[in-house]
């Protein structure tokens, strides 16, 4: 599923894949100056792990890595585990939320500061985006901006004030295919949230969304890369 992401991030970029190089968190996190090396940091999805139970090896140091980033004001794109990661590294909360389960294609709302903002009000009031999570926020962190919402999850995306910085709790890099392979490959895992019926219908709930297609392009073009 690393390599699976990784794919997924460069094609939604429209850049090779070796444009895109990868660091396992299972390793540890990176160092500041490894990050800055790079001209983006992007941080994708988790099906393994869970930010409400900070059960990723080395997780106190990824936050820590996460602080310094943007401090630093480095450019980032995280979705999905990598939105949770920043709101829990940002001192906004994180909670477990199975009874409120997405996972499929879903319609989300923007914000009136989601209309306003230069990557967000590219897209219509309302679009379609691809989901997969148990986890969401209970509360962004001070002082940033919800900028999307779901009827299930009201904080779907958030940027830092006047720092390259974005996130969304949706996968932006993924497709209609892409997102329903994924639920396939960790079905397993959703065994205790979801009936056999319920995973039958999740599996007939997924869509295309062509609206968030161009986020990580322009993205990329913000920050002028």
């Amino acid at each position: 599923m690393r390599e699976e992401e990784r794919r997924s991030f460069a094609a939604k970029a429209k850049l090779d894949v070796d444009s895109f190089v990868p660091h396992d968190l299972l390793e540890g996190p990176p160092s500041l100056r490894q990050v800055r090396s790079f001209d983006a940091l992007m941080v994708g999805g988790s099906g393994d792990y869970y930010v409400s139970k900070e059960n990723l090896p080395s997780f106190p140091a990824l936050l820590d890595l996460l602080r310094e980033v943007v401090e630093a004001g480095h450019p980032t794109f995280a979705s999905c585990f990598g939105f949770q990661l920043l709101v829990k590294a940002l001192d906004g909360e994180i909670v477990h939320d199975p009874e409120h389960i997405e996972v499929g294609t879903y319609e989300l709302t923007l914000t009136d500061a989601g209309v306003e903002d230069p990557l967000f009000g590219s897209l219509p009031p309302t679009f379609r985006a691809q989901i997969g999570r148990k986890d969401r926020a209970g509360r962004l962190p001070p002082e940033t901006i919800n900028l999307a919402s779901s009827m299930r999850c009201p904080l779907h995306a958030l940027r830092i004030p006047d720092k390259p910085v974005w996130a969304t709790q949706f996968h932006p890099e993924l497709d209609r295919e892409e997102n329903r392979a994924r639920f396939l490959n960790y079905l397993e895992g959703y065994g205790g949230f979801m009936t056999a019926e319920e995973r039958r219908q999740t599996l007939e709930r997924f869509d295309e969304s062509p609206e968030t297609q161009e986020l990580i392009p322009r993205f990329l073009k913000l920050i002028g890369k």
